[in-house]
């Protein structure tokens, strides 16, 4: 099994009820089950997802094995009701980083690895 680790961010709108709403939808038994069968069928091992403010980063731990295409995962999504409105509802409360106007969690790049490091 080769699992990558990814890394994503987006922003909260700056409201103090909107971060306290997104807190709340992620607390555990939050996210309807369908939408985490949903990430589990896409090969996701861990995905944690952390806030500072209101920007958030994801963590997401994938067997690349089972991980499908971007256009499979965007035609299984759009076709299963609860995944599509959960993603409908947390769009609402996010806004896109200003470096990728129109656009939802950013994929990142890695620059740095200790482990790399002499």
């Amino acid at each position: 099994m080769t699992v990558v680790r990814r890394c994503f961010a987006v922003d909260l709108n700056d409201d103090a009820d909107v971060i306290a709403a997104y807190r709340r939808w992620h607390e555990p038994g939050g996210p309807p089950a369908a939408v985490c069968a949903a990430i589990r069928a896409d090969g996701v091992t861990e995905l944690q997802i952390w806030l500072t403010g209101d920007r958030l980063f994801m963590i997401m731990e994938q067997d690349l094995a089972r991980a499908p295409s971007v256009e499979e995962k965007r035609e299984r999504d759009g076709a299963n009701p609860d995944v599509a409105a959960w993603d409908r509802l947390m769009a609402s409360m996010q806004k896109p980083l200003p470096s990728h106007p129109g656009q939802t969690w950013v994929e990142m790049e890695r620059i740095y690895a200790l482990s790399e490091q002499p």
